[in-house]
């Protein structure tokens, strides 16, 4: 059985940064692409950063978080990483890890549409205060 389990969450003041993590268990890690998507109240959901699977090392990132977050993936532990730096209050909302199993699609659709991401975390919430 899959497990994504996510950690790093918290309250920040706008500017400060956080490190989320996911921890991945029952899966073949390095064959699944691996993504980040938050969800604000009352907002769709949305894909912020994905990365492809093992010996890819292509990368999205949403047009709001470029250059202030950086996502990356540790294959021997598991373990994908977002780190958040300059968080802004619209940064708020509840962050999911999800997983899908490599497929023949560009990184920046599966991170956009998210439909084809499989496995799913319970979420992380980050708070950006101002």
């Amino acid at each position: 059985q899959v497990h994504l389990v996510e950690s790093g969450g918290g309250l920040v003041q706008a500017g400060e940064s956080l490190r989320l993590s996911c921890t991945a268990s029952g899966l073949t890690f390095g064959d699944h692409y691996m993504g980040w998507f938050r969800q604000a109240p009352g907002k769709e959901r949305e894909g912020v950063s994905c990365m492809a699977s093992d010996g890819d090392g292509t990368t999205y990132y949403t047009d709001s978080v470029k250059g202030r977050f950086t996502i990356s993936r540790d294959n021997a532990k598991n373990t994908l990483t977002l780190q958040m730096n300059g968080l802004q209050p619209s940064d708020t909302a509840m962050y999911y890890c999800g997983a899908v199993r490599r497929i023949r699609s560009s990184i920046e659709h599966l991170c956009r549409t998210g439909v084809y991401f499989a496995y799913w975390g319970q979420g992380t919430q980050v708070t950006v205060s101002s």
